[in-house]
């Protein structure tokens, strides 16, 4: 069976705004990393050596990304939705068949703690 879980978060920041500090929270979160010149950031991450490339379109609030570490294979699609003078970040994660039930449930919540330090960041220049 497909596990999955959404994550919404909403952002006191027009779209263009929200999908713009997106991309650039990505360093603030992983200090070490550093952009490859295919569009690649590679970092240590909690699982070890990690990588994530974006797959983004402005116009369309598109900010797909693939996250690669040493345990597991993410293909992780991210909207960012205009909702009047706010944004709704929608993030759907599907398990990964390398991980157990536990430990996508374990990871769910280590990103949906993300997700929410990274909603008081976005607004914190409001």
């Amino acid at each position: 069976m497909i596990r999955t879980r959404t994550i919404s978060i909403e952002v006191n920041k027009i779209v263009g705004d929200t999908f713009d500090s997106i991309l650039e929270l990505f360093p603030q979160f992983m200090p070490d990393a550093k952009i490859n010149s295919d569009g690649w950031w590679y970092f240590i991450g909690p699982y070890g050596k990690s990588k994530v490339k974006f797959n983004q379109n402005k116009s369309l609030g598109i900010l797909d990304h693939v996250y690669v570490d040493e345990e597991s294979s993410w293909q992780i699609p991210m909207r960012v939705i205009s909702n009047g003078d706010f944004s709704e970040v929608v993030i759907i994660l599907k398990k990964p068949e390398q991980l157990t039930d536990i430990q996508f449930d374990e990871r769910v919540e280590k990103i949906n703690k993300l997700a929410t330090s990274m909603k008081k960041i976005l607004e914190s220049d409001v």
